[in-house]
């Protein structure tokens, strides 16, 4: 990725590696010490909840933090009986019908709500009980980039933790990935899949990428969690699609050769920090920060395939987002 791009997208994507460096990751310390005692749900829709609420709830589990977390989409968490719980809620645009409206029920309900939001002033704010408005600035592309990483920057930073002081060396590694340029004949696979698989742990970069190819690559894809790709699938996979591995089991490898490489005969490529024996996207390791590392590789195999493709990837013919008009 250039930071000349004349690609909105491409240009957002590359202040992701400062986003990172200047973020204050003391900022909600209050929201922290506000929910201990109570149960934690993280909702919105979309990107403004994929990647953020279930890597917040992955780096919980990983750390053994006792914050005890769960996510689900507004319209739903509006049938829960939430009492007993806060709830964090995001939206870039501040907008999001089906969060107002379950905002509107918390605050009937005198559950707390925390919200997270790139516009202040706007009805989420109002209805929240308290509110952080994202520094990233606006973007002009229709695919949320670099919001959905401080958003999960915002999120992460609820478990302190030890990772923030090797930020700034995540934030150099953020841009050593973005900056990385992909062998031709993988991109060339990926281009000519009628189907991109992805498959990785439930921690929401895999089923955000899925998102992404579809607004980025214009490609149908699927998201399988965990060893979902070794479990029956397989009987309608095809030759010519292909299936990109987020940090894949090193347990599950041979399986992997087995059951979809000789069974198939479909192509899988690896995003990992560690070499496979598949075409590989090797990308650097840091405690707390992997996640991003993966994410992000993810997105420059997809806008290097929708340029290849000749996509407009600032502008998808039919998918908008609140508060952006083009």
């Amino acid at each position: 990725m250039q930071a000349d791009s004349p690609h909105a997208l491409i240009r957002e994507m590359l202040e992701t590696p400062g986003i990172l460096r200047r973020f204050d990751s003391t900022q909600i310390a209050g929201w922290a010490d506000a929910m201990t005692g109570k149960r934690l749900l993280v909702t919105g829709e979309g990107s403004s909840r994929i990647f953020p609420a279930k890597n917040l709830i992955a780096r919980a589990l990983q750390t053994g933090h006792p914050l005890h977390i769960s996510s689900e989409g507004a319209r739903q968490a509006a049938e829960y009986d939430l009492r007993g719980f806060n709830v964090l809620a995001g939206s870039n645009s501040g907008r999001t019908r089906e969060l107002i409206a379950l905002c509107e029920k918390l605050q009937a309900g005198k559950i707390d709500c925390y919200a997270v939001t790139a516009n202040g002033g706007s009805p989420l704010t109002a209805l929240a009980t308290d509110s952080r408005i994202l520094t990233c600035g606006a973007e002009k592309a229709v695919a949320a980039s670099k919001s959905v990483v401080e958003h999960a920057l915002v999120y992460q930073s609820l478990l302190g933790g030890h990772e923030w002081r090797h930020q700034a060396q995540a934030a150099e590694y953020c841009g050593i990935v973005l900056a990385q340029t992909l062998a031709p004949a993988l991109l060339d696979a990926v281009a000519a899949a009628p189907v991109i698989y992805f498959s990785g742990r439930n921690n929401g970069v895999a089923e955000e990428l899925t998102l992404k190819a579809n607004e980025i690559a214009r490609r149908k894809s699927d998201y399988l969690e965990g060893t979902y790709a070794l479990h029956g699938i397989e009987e309608v996979m095809r030759q010519d699609e292909v299936i990109i591995l987020i940090d894949p089991f090193a347990a599950e490898i041979e399986k992997y050769q087995k059951v979809l490489e000789q069974g198939t005969g479909i192509r899988i490529i690896a995003v990992s920090a560690q070499e496979t024996p598949f075409d590989t996207i090797r990308i650097p390791t840091l405690d707390g920060f992997d996640a991003y590392f993966q994410l992000l590789a993810g997105w420059n195999i997809l806008v290097s395939v929708g340029l290849a493709c000749g996509v407009d990837i600032d502008k998808p013919e039919r998918v908008r987002k609140v508060g952006n008009a083009v």
